[in-house]
C-alpha cells in the first residue's frame, strides 16, 4: 500500500509522490504516518520530514515549521520553508546556530529571548539533519 505525499511551501511544490511511510517532526514529537492513517491536523516544529519509498532511497527534507494534514491516502506538509536535506550547507548551518546562541546571550527582554530561542531551535534542527545525513544515520 502507498500513501500520496505533497510537500509544499510559499515557494511552491517541493515534492509530490507516493510513499510507504512518512515521518514528520510534529509539534509534540515525531509522527509516523502509514497508508490509511487516521485523519490528523497538527502544527510542525523545525525538523525533518522523511519520505520512505519501497526499493528507493529515503527522501529527507528540513522544514522550519508549518502544518501537517493527514488523510487516509494523502499527507500534505504545508511548510513555512523547506529545504532538501542534501542541499543544506553544514558550515552555514553551524554559523546560524552560533548566531542564535549569541542572540540568546544578548537578549534584553522576553521577546528578544523568544525570538532567539526559535532561531536556535531551527538552526539546531537544520544542523542535526545534515550531520545525520553525513554519518549515514
Amino acid at each position: 500500500m502507498k500513501i500520496h505525499v505533497d510537500v509544499v511551501s510559499a515557494e511552491g511544490e517541493i515534492y509530490s509522490g507516493s510513499a510507504s511511510m512518512v515521518f514528520v517532526a510534529a509539534e509534540l514529537g515525531e509522527v509516523g504516518i502509514a497508508p490509511r492513517h487516521a485523519p490528523l491536523l497538527t502544527r510542525m516544529r523545525p525538523g525533518q520530514v522523511r519520505v520512505q519509498q519501497e526499493g528507493q532511497d529515503e527522501v529527507t527534507f528540513f522544514v522550519s515549521g508549518g502544518v501537517l494534514e493527514v488523510q487516509p491516502h494523502l499527507v500534505t506538509v504545508l511548510a513555512d520553508t523547506v529545504e532538501r536535506a542534501a542541499d543544506i550547507d553544514e558550515a552555514e548551518a553551524e554559523k546560524a546556530k552560533k548566531r542564535a546562541e549569541e542572540a540568546m546571550a544578548e537578549a534584553h527582554d522576553r521577546v528578544d529571548m523568544a525570538r532567539a530561542q526559535a532561531e536556535l531551535a531551527e538552526a539546531a534542527a537544520r544542523l542535526s539533519i545534515v550531520q545525520k545525513l553525513r554519518s549515514g544515520h
